[in-house]
């Protein structure tokens, strides 16, 4: 039996896993903010998360354990205009199988949400990279140090020529977390513009956790 290490930033990313696993049993992680295990196909799945960015990454990952691969999963935002809500964008050594539909290409990682059209445009043309997230680059280099294989399946949670409601760059933590509590009220200060687009957005994140659940329950890795 082999024993996955899945990492993402919140929770909620791993929402149409967790939903397909049928046992799911709490994961005991120094670290992380959530972890949990599961049986999938004779394999074991540690899913841990702990938070946005490279940092929070680094916290949870200090403590090297056995497993046959680490993964980082979870929301992107798409640079290249042919991505579309739901796409699953894959890189890494390991190797997926799948009947399901994927792309592969580069991903960028860095520390920041990338807010408008023109910033995603910027993006893309500077680095070449098909989407943009905040935490595989920090997963790929533990998992060199574990000297394990990497992978990182990501999911479009907002595309190329999509505006996200709100500078989310504004509201994080001193430790690196978004604030949820000034979101909503940044949100709520503004009841005809940005609410309607943030409740847009969460649900637009729920159908990616849904497709990316559909995904990772097809799949061999």
């Amino acid at each position: 039996m082999r024993t996955w290490l899945l990492a993402a930033a919140e929770r909620r990313e791993f929402d149409g896993v967790l939903k397909r696993c049928g046992s799911v049993s709490p994961l005991a992680w120094p670290g992380a903010k959530f972890a949990a295990e599961a049986m999938w196909k004779g394999d074991r799945w540690w899913m841990v998360a702990n938070g946005p960015g490279p940092q929070r990454v680094v916290e949870m990952l200090k403590q090297k354990r056995e497993i046959a691969g680490m993964i980082s999963m979870g929301y992107c935002g798409a640079l290249d205009p042919a991505l579309r809500l739901g796409d699953v964008v894959v890189s890494g050594d390991i190797r997926v199988e799948t009947s399901l539909a994927f792309t592969r290409g580069t991903i960028h990682s860095e520390d920041r949400v990338a807010i408008t059209v023109i910033e995603k445009r910027r993006l893309f043309e500077r680095t070449g990279a098909i989407v943009v997230e905040m935490e595989s680059a920090a997963v790929h280099k533990e998992a060199a140090q574990w000297q394990v294989p990497f992978a990182c399946i990501r999911v479009v949670s907002d595309t190329a020529d999509h505006d996200l409601p709100l500078d989310f760059n504004r509201y994080r933590t001193p430790d690196g977390d978004f604030s949820r509590t000034r979101i909503a009220l940044a949100a709520v200060a503004r009841p005809f513009t940005a609410l309607p687009r943030l409740i847009e957005f969460d649900r637009h994140c729920r159908i990616a956790s849904e497709a990316l659940g559909d995904f990772l329950a097809d799949c061999r890795i």
